[in-house]
């Protein structure tokens, strides 16, 4: 295939990626609520299960039948496998077995997602990079953060695209897609690393140019507006790699519920998912290594030591919650419980392997009186103690900055605020409802229907369609989850979630999570076993 000819082809894709996901993740949500509705998961039909984006067909050009030209047709946006007319012309969807049609659906939604990704890559560059005013607005150095590596990423997609349209083309029935995914993410995915490390940086520069220069603005407004974009902001071109490597994910995560078990398939695909496993990990740390870095120091300038210095700042340690509670000042008459406060405020960095106790002091600096490794942290629920004790749990450190065994009782302000403490302070704490990696047949789930961004670190930012088992709730509406596809904790409002409600939908939820990450699992035997002799 030429360039001439590639560009034209990926000019008549009908989505951009942006447009693809938001479809793709809605019509999620919608096929989960249908199946939770139902007695049997099995009744959705196969165009139901798996919403795909076939950025669509027409007549090849001089190529005998069975391929498929995967980017021709600009009519058909949005469309199944099942659905292509060199697919519905040959026959094949009688002779194949639903769970097969269904395997093919999920193979072909990640071919097209990636031509639709592409398209926006490609006009995150030619539209915006490469227009000629902003060019001369924009200092060398300031495009290069803003802009970063995003040539690399598409030469990477690029490529990643042809191979995959060339499987598509050898014949009707897609025979595997995951071998392209593995070997591509081995070899190439490292430039996502390289870019998303850099989202901080990009963020804070586009804000300051936003601020700064007004020409920027201007030009970055006329931009938007041009049809091509279809409404969509400029940042929300900037974060496409990283909503790519994470959908990717997902994406083989759904072969792999659909391929059989012990064949060539799932070993390929499980392959492939722990190589994204690896790459989406190494972008997540890339990010919060930035932004841990930058607050440890911001802390460590604020705190001022009563006890025997520790030092904060380290490699290894980020903070994991800080806040203010009310620490009870000790017993009283009641006499005295009248007339002198009972609560006295203190302040709590939470670190992931210490507590810092301190108490707010003028020009925004903390008095540190306390302090003690996370690990030797013990916590206690008070119930049914009055409205003066609501909220109140024990905080006990098994050995403090003294050396020596210490107890505070402390009041929240909330039961949630309450409970997000306790969780945080001693993470090994059971929780109300157990998490699925106990292996237990049944959990509550929540599926995520409003995109939630974290605003503290003990929460958790969610994405459309996300499902989540819920280990804790509270009163005043916040739920603690775990997210089945990556096992990441956090807290998030109840509001933004629909509870799954068809015990077979959970269960299913689960098997498939367990399928997922078996290798995973078997590894951590395997370190397990190692570790024992």
């Amino acid at each position: 295939m030429t360039a001439d000819s590639w560009r034209n082809l990926i000019e008549h894709i009908g989505l951009l990626y942006q447009e693809y996901r938001d479809k793709s993740t809605r019509e999620e949500i919608e096929t989960r609520r249908l199946q939770d509705s139902q007695a049997d998961p099995e009744e959705t039909s196969p165009s139901e299960e798996t919403p795909s984006e076939a950025e669509p067909t027409s007549t090849t050009e001089n190529k005998a039948p069975p391929q498929i030209s995967l980017l021709r047709n600009s009519n058909s946006r949005f469309n199944l496998w099942q659905d292509l007319p060199e697919i519905r012309s040959s026959g094949v969807l009688s002779i194949l077995q639903p769970d097969e049609i269904k395997l093919q659906e999920a193979m072909f939604e990640l071919v097209t997602s990636e031509a639709s990704y592409y398209k926006s890559l490609n006009l995150l560059v030619s539209h915006f990079m490469e227009n000629e005013r902003l060019k001369k607005i924009l200092h060398p150095s300031e495009a290069h953060i803003l802009f970063s590596n995003v040539l690399d990423v598409m030469a990477v997609s690029e490529r990643f695209l042809l191979d995959l349209e060339q499987r598509v083309e050898e014949n009707i029935v897609i025979s595997d897609v995951c071998d392209i995914v593995y070997q591509h993410t081995v070899s190439h995915f490292s430039v996502y690393i390289t870019y998303v490390s850099n989202q901080t940086y990009q963020e804070r520069a586009y804000k300051q140019l936003l601020q700064d220069k007004p020409a920027f603005r201007e030009v970055i407004s006329q931009l938007e507006l041009d049809p091509k974009c279809k409404g969509l902001s400029f940042s929300s071109f900037l974060i496409l790699p990283f909503q790519r490597i994470t959908r990717l994910k997902l994406l083989v995560q759904n072969i792999l519920k659909k391929v059989e078990e012990k064949s060539d398939r799932e070993s390929t695909a499980l392959d492939a998912h722990k190589e994204l496993e690896t790459v989406v990990k190494a972008c997540n740390e890339g990010v919060r290594k930035m932004s841990r870095t930058e607050q440890m120091i911001s802390i460590q300038k604020k705190l001022e030591f009563k006890i025997k210095s520790v030092p904060i700042i380290s490699h290894s340690r980020w903070l994991l919650k800080q806040g203010e509670l009310q620490q009870m000042n000790g017993p009283k008459t009641s006499r005295t419980l009248r007339t002198k406060k009972l609560f006295r405020e203190i302040y709590l960095f939470l670190f992931n392997d210490l507590l810092v106790i301190c108490r707010q002091i003028p020009g925004d600096k903390y008095q540190v009186f306390d302090s003690a490794p996370r690990g030797l942290l013990r916590v206690e629920e008070l119930e049914d103690q009055g409205q003066s004790l609501a909220n109140v749990f024990i905080l006990r450190l098994l050995e403090n900055a003294d050396d020596r065994e210490a107890s505070y009782m402390l009041k929240a302000s909330s039961q949630s605020e309450m409970k997000r403490w306790m969780i945080s302070l001693a993470p090994n704490r059971r929780t109300k409802f157990v998490s699925f990696t106990s292996r237990l047949l049944d959990c509550p789930q929540i599926q995520c229907v409003h995109p939630y961004v974290a605003q503290q670190p003990d929460e958790l930012s969610l994405e459309l369609a996300d499902v989540l088992n819920i280990l804790d709730k509270t009163d005043d509406g916040w739920i603690f989850g775990e997210r089945l596809h990556d096992q990441e904790r956090g807290w998030f409002p109840s509001s933004m979630g629909e509870e799954i409600l068809n015990p077979k939908i959970r269960a299913q939820n689960l098997k498939e999570c367990f399928r997922v990450h078996k290798s995973d699992d078997s590894q951590r035997r395997k370190l397990g076993s190692r570790n024992r002799q």
